[in-house]
């Protein structure tokens, strides 16, 4: 079994080594604004999934993911070197669409705000539906007392 402290050791260093690979070394102009965002090893060390994201619209990030998907052979060799292990990981890349998430919650946050303003509006003029003293109350009990205490 692999140390989990090992493994997390190389994820942050396989994010590290792809994102200075990227900036510096790959010239793709396919390559849009991209941050690795995340990596994540197998216990193994022989599968990494390296999260990024892209900021621009669809066009930009299906680009980037060909210049990622074009570039897989130089960052594997490069980081199988710097890493110094028996077998290079080998490398998939998945779209991080984190921001389109978050994005998307404080849509719905927003409209439950809307919801709770428009819930509070019309609570404003209501009235109780029934009696005002829903429990029935016997006359011969003293009040704060309860059934089967002794008094």
């Amino acid at each position: 079994m692999t140390d989990p402290a090992r493994v997390r050791r190389h994820a942050e260093r396989i994010r590290e080594l792809v994102a200075s690979i990227v900036r510096t070394q790959i010239k793709d102009p396919r390559l849009g604004m991209i941050t690795i965002t995340d990596a994540r090893i197998t216990g193994d060390l022989r599968d990494a999934t390296v999260f990024y994201t892209v900021l621009g619209d669809s066009a930009a990030k299906t680009g980037t993911a060909a210049a990622l998907d074009s570039a897989k052979g130089l960052l594997r060799s490069t980081v199988g070197k710097a890493l110094g292990l028996r077998h290079s990981p080998t490398l998939t890349f998945v779209l991080d669409d984190v921001q389109d998430h978050a994005k998307h919650i404080d849509e719905l946050l927003a409209a439950a705000r809307e919801s709770d303003a428009e819930v509070q509006r019309l609570d404003a003029g209501a009235e109780y539906a029934g009696d005002p003293q829903p429990y029935k109350v016997d006359e011969d009990e003293e009040p704060g007392v309860a059934v089967g205490e002794d008094r």
